[in-house]
């Protein structure tokens, strides 16, 4: 019996099993108007060099961040990563170890991770940090849950300058509880304490902020946390990691719960993805915690030890009585954040952090000698600011990216009031020649349009 017949066989054998007359009959269910009734439009079947000279030609149509000036920011940033970080984090033993379920033998993996949440603690000014999570926006959602669990209060209010993804992951986790979401509407790019003080009330579970927030501005984040906590709700704060070299900590002004997006602080951009979300929080907050959390411990003959802790195996499948539902952590990332931090150190990160804020503020002064573009809020920021047009935004973006630079985001895909304006992030990468052609692109996308 040759392949076909034998393939016929085994055919006729599980159409006979499942009770289908022929094959035709496990398609019977999807409606003959969405399935398709000609074949597929491939091409002839190609050689192995053949198909990886056709993948490299793809492949060469892309253009990466190195080949381009990178202005582009909203959660995603193009920093620089020290090559101990790709060398260390590249050894097999971690890659293949991940985030191990007989986590006690992986004491390699549970000390990395250790490591990391002690980093975290150390740059958010933070008692207590889990292993990571997904990436920011779970994290914040997560710190949401953890507020509810604290307080048991049933409301949930948010600043319109929390990153439009962040807000929409929040309210699909919020969706089928019990609790409403608060939105806080901004004024020129900030949050208003006196908006808050208005919102406010006995029944606010939690107060999310985030600084520097979406539109790049540095928050009030000091009376906006007071007058949460004052209310006795849990004041979370959703922060740039790479500003706590600069900025003060958000747990040096009274945040509770501390979250960010961790992909400045050693992690590629690849496509997006992967990311990674870091949480910190209070000591006393210690057992509400979500996902990992790896303790000290010493065996039985005194020597030094990693354990996970605070995490029964019962909690992964205890459902809405669980902590949370998340049980693991981005292993591979929170291993580049460590290294990033180890290499880097405390005087490295605010070096980084004055030079992005140098190189933001030397980009947006030229802003003022270009006709037709202007700063769209007035606000003090860090590495991020938005810039106002007069002319179509995608026409202005498509012409810098035709000379190689990347200028920035359009808000407009997020919010129609802003769909005169793009966001603009510049890092410590950007380079004086790179900023000044960044203007002098946007002065020609000027010119040309007229």
């Amino acid at each position: 019996m040759d392949f076909t017949q034998l393939t016929q066989s085994n055919m006729s054998k599980m159409l006979e099993a499942v009770g289908a007359a022929g094959v035709e009959d496990l398609f019977r269910d999807i409606p003959p108007a969405a399935r398709l009734n000609h074949p597929l439009a491939l091409p002839e079947a190609l050689t192995e060099s053949q198909l990886l000279a056709e993948m490299n030609r793809l492949a060469n149509a892309n253009r990466t961040a190195e080949e381009q000036a990178c202005f582009l920011g909203g959660g995603i940033y193009d920093h620089f990563i020290p090559t101990v970080v790709d060398e260390l984090a590249g050894q097999s033993e971690f890659v293949t170890a991940y985030t191990p379920y007989q986590s006690e033998v992986a004491q390699g993996s549970l000390q990395v991770f250790y490591e990391y949440q002690s980093l975290i603690c150390q740059l958010t000014g933070m008692d207590v940090s889990n292993a990571s999570l997904y990436e920011g926006a779970t994290a914040a959602a997560e710190a949401v849950l953890m507020a509810r669990a604290i307080n048991g209060r049933r409301r949930v209010i948010v600043s319109g300058a929390v990153h439009p993804d962040t807000r929409n992951v929040l309210a699909t986790y919020l969706r089928e509880l019990p609790i409403d979401l608060v939105i806080l509407d901004t004024t020129d790019g900030l949050t208003d304490p006196q908006d808050l003080l208005g919102l406010v009330d006995a029944d606010t579970a939690a107060v999310l902020i985030q600084t520097p927030n979406f539109l790049g501005g540095i928050e009030p984040a000091d009376e906006l946390i007071e007058i949460a906590r004052q209310a006795g709700a849990i004041a979370i704060v959703s922060v740039d990691p790479i500003s706590c070299g600069l900025l003060k900590r958000p747990g040096d002004i009274g945040a509770d719960i501390v979250v960010g997006e961790g992909q400045a602080l050693g992690i590629p951009m690849f496509y997006g993805g992967p990311s990674l979300g870091f949480l910190a929080c209070r000591g006393e907050y210690l057992r509400r915690i979500p996902g990992r959390l790896i303790g000290r411990t010493t065996d039985r003959t005194g020597r030094r030890g990693f354990c996970l802790t605070l995490q029964t195996r019962e909690q992964h499948i205890r459902r809405e009585r669980a902590t949370s539902n998340i049980c693991t952590n981005q292993g591979l990332m929170a291993l580049r954040v460590a290294v990033y931090l180890s290499a880097i150190g405390r005087n490295g990160l605010a070096r980084i952090a004055a030079q992005c804020l140098d190189k933001a503020h030397y980009a947006a002064d030229l802003l003022a000698g270009l006709d037709g573009f202007e700063l769209r809020f007035k606000g003090p920021f860090f590495k991020e600011f938005v810039v106002r047009t007069t002319r179509s935004v995608e026409q202005v973006l498509q012409h810098c990216r035709s000379k190689g630079i990347l200028a920035g985001i359009p808000l407009g895909i997020w919010n129609e009031k802003l769909s005169d304006s793009f966001l603009v992030a510049v890092t410590e990468k950007r380079t004086r020649q790179e900023i000044d052609a960044w203007a002098a692109a946007l002065r020609d996308a000027m010119i040309s349009g007229k």
